[in-house]
């Protein structure tokens, strides 16, 4: 049985990496930006380079219709096969993407209760950490995706938090002068030098043990329920927004190390134990190893 579920896994393995290449190598056509071709599928680019009814960099002002993705050169490039018709495209959802790389931190500088569990943050960020946000754009506090709501002199800003937002991270422990870590959403051309965040918070988790060296510092993690089995060793995680690389897991805990820089632009170096931070797992590891279990429990393997 053992024998036939690892074939079963190396085919499944073997048709994804097939697919995978085909996609790959599929040649992508580039057309003159007067012909106007749509995006197919769930392409979720980042910042302003979709074609999505805004004012580009360039000054060109784009159709909501026509979703096509603008390259350097001024050409638009189509992602749909040959054989698939662009005479009604598709309209795309785009989403706000983080790179993990924390840019600062930012000061909780007026907290308002309102009822049934909704909150309004004032933040004030650090000089030229607001430089040309908008009201609608998304900044990640703590690695929680939020909507910049109302904008102030001073590099001050609001934002809206519901009940499942203070339910499931730590901004609902949050008060006037916390300090949180921030990171503006990525724009088309930024370096990627973390790892994709959504900014979608998985859980909460205590740091149960924090050791200090010369240069370095170990923070130790409990995390809850069934999270451990996205938590590999040297895999990536989301911890607060910072993307960082797992270091020891064992059992129920996982551990990471930070530099000496690390400590000094986020919150990490003011943490204590017994402190909670938010987690968000990466989310191709996730996938993965839903996919795979999903696949064994639809054809019945089990643990020999």
């Amino acid at each position: 049985q053992s024998l036939g579920m690892y074939s079963s896994i190396k085919t499944f393995c073997q048709l994804n990496l097939n697919n995978r290449i085909h996609s790959v190598n599929r040649p992508i056509q580039t057309r003159p930006q007067s012909k106007n071709l749509a995006i197919r599928g769930q392409c979720k680019p980042r910042g302003g380079g979709l074609n999505s009814g805004h004012t580009q960099s360039n000054g060109r002002n784009f159709s909501s219709r026509n979703l096509s993705w603008v390259s350097s050169t001024g050409c638009v490039t189509s992602l749909a096969p040959k054989h698939i018709s662009c005479s009604q495209p598709r309209r795309v959802k785009t989403e706000a993407l983080f790179t993990g790389i924390v840019q600062g931190r930012a000061v909780i500088a007026k907290v308002v209760k309102k009822p049934d569990d909704f909150v309004t943050f004032t933040v004030q960020f650090p000089p030229a950490g607001l430089k040309d946000v908008a009201i609608g754009a998304s900044v990640a506090l703590n690695g929680t995706c939020l909507t910049v709501t109302e904008i102030h002199d001073g590099d001050v800003c609001c934002f809206d938090l519901i009940k499942e937002t203070l339910r499931a991270t730590n901004l609902g422990d949050l008060e006037v002068g916390s300090e949180v870590n921030f990171e503006r959403s990525a724009r088309m051309g930024d370096e990627i030098g973390g790892h994709h965040v959504s900014g979608h918070v998985d859980c909460k988790v205590i740091m149960s043990k924090i050791e200090d060296s010369e240069n370095n510092r170990r923070l130790v993690f409990t995390v809850p329920g069934n999270w451990m089995k996205y938590i590999l060793p040297k895999g990536f995680i989301g911890i607060d927004g910072c993307s960082l690389t797992i270091g020891e897991v064992e059992g129920n805990n996982f551990s990471v190390y930070l530099i000496p820089e690390t400590l000094r632009i986020t919150v990490f170096g003011m943490k204590v134990e017994g402190d909670t931070v938010n987690i968000e797992v990466d989310r191709q590891t996730q996938a993965i190893v839903d996919t795979v279990e999903r696949y064994l429990t639809e054809n019945n393997y089990t643990r020999s």
